[in-house]
């Protein structure tokens, strides 16, 4: 063991290993080597504009570590290319990176979160199973002699197959997407355990808080992230649980705070901010909402917030028009899609665009149980 690692502190390895490792007993983990780490710092450094710091230090490290793009146009084979690194050298650049840049740990932290779940992802694109007819085979049913039986084969297994990749979207962006925004705003998401926030009809049980600010000298904040808010979540049972958390809230002595990203109206997202502002609290929606993420943020995280989430959610969103001048109502011109699998590999066309993913399928991710449960992120 070298004498950095031994005078490593308790929180230093603890935090090196957060950020190194995802799901390190599932069957995709993600271990970041010192290399990748070194670049991801590198990232920071660059979306900082903070390098001339570092070379003061490290001569030559600045080099190896600049990918000269922003972070979303890095390609995969840049953070896999191995650089160099003196022994523990990774460490020593963390400790610098701290000293240089304002808000460096809840920066390396949110961006690590979205690196590894990003890389988890190409990986779930890669090992995916394709469905069996064992799986799918039923389903036949809904469509059986409309369509070839051969056709109507691949047609089910490619939509099951799209359907599994999907949904594995949707989880990794959940879990992804409300920690950053709490750690973004100087918050942390509670679990019921913590009991932070305690149930009015019954004391003992707590309640799940998607962020949890406590402010000296102020009543804590308590946060329910929301991308968006559908009518047919009151038709669901939601709703109730939605507007009670208002009032838990309220009753543990917390405020309330909601915060909506898609702007787009309907009458259950009036109720449910009506409820919050009558229980103490506040709602944000739309641009109001990342205004909001961006004040509570502080400027470094504020232009995390804006770079790695706003940006692409803006972007792609750009290219669904609405209809017939009711904004409720919005529509995506769709590109032609076209589908090969082949040896080794699976082609996707859509429009002029080609993606190429390699394959080799893990049949441990196999959904063998045929649950189709939506994820609602």
């Amino acid at each position: 063991m070298s004498t950095l690692q031994q005078r490593l502190s308790a929180e230093e390895s603890k935090f090196l290993t957060k950020v190194t490792t995802l799901g390190s007993a599932t069957e995709l983990p993600v271990v970041m080597n010192p290399s990748e780490f070194a670049k991801l710092i590198g990232v920071v450094y660059f979306d900082t504009g903070r390098f001339s710091e570092l070379e003061k230090t490290h001569p030559g490290l600045t080099a190896k570590i600049n990918p000269q793009v922003e972070y979303y146009s890095i390609p995969e084979v840049w953070f896999e290319k191995a650089i160099e690194l003196r022994e523990d050298e990774h460490v020593s650049l963390m400790r610098k990176a701290t000293l240089d840049i304002p808000d460096f740990v809840t920066y390396l932290r949110c961006l690590a979160e979205l690196h590894k779940r990003r890389r988890k992802y190409a990986m779930i694109l890669s090992a995916q199973p394709m469905p069996t007819m064992v799986q799918i085979s039923p389903r036949s049913l809904m469509e059986y002699g409309h369509v070839e039986p051969e056709a109507l084969a691949s047609w089910l297994t490619w939509r099951k197959f799209f359907y599994d990749l999907d949904n594995r979207s949707a989880q990794e962006t959940g879990y992804l997407f409300e920690p950053i925004l709490a750690a973004a705003i100087g918050g942390e998401p509670q679990g019921t355990r913590t009991k932070v926030v305690k149930r009015s009809d019954d004391q003992s049980k707590g309640r799940q808080v998607d962020c949890w600010k406590a402010i000296p000298g102020r009543m804590p904040l308590a946060y329910e992230f929301k991308l968006r808010v559908t009518i047919a979540a009151s038709g669901q049972g939601r709703i109730g649980e939605e507007h009670q958390f208002a009032v838990d809230c309220k009753n543990s002595g917390a405020v309330p705070v909601l915060v909506i990203l898609d702007p787009t109206p309907n009458p259950t997202m009036a109720g449910l901010k009506a409820v919050y502002e009558a229980n103490g609290g506040h709602a944000f929606i739309g641009d109001e909402a990342w205004s909001h993420l961006e004040d509570e943020a502080g400027a470094v995280m504020a232009r995390f917030i804006e770079k790695y989430v706003r940006s692409p959610v803006t972007d792609i969103s750009k290219f669904e028009k609405i209809v017939n001048g009711d904004p409720t109502k919005k529509r995506l011109q769709l590109l032609d899609l076209s589908a090969r699998a082949s040896a080794g590999e699976i082609k996707i066309t859509l429009g002029d665009y080609e993606r190429i993913i390699s394959r080799r399928e893990d049949l441990s991710l196999s959904d063998d149980d045929g649950d189709d449960g939506d994820t609602d992120i």
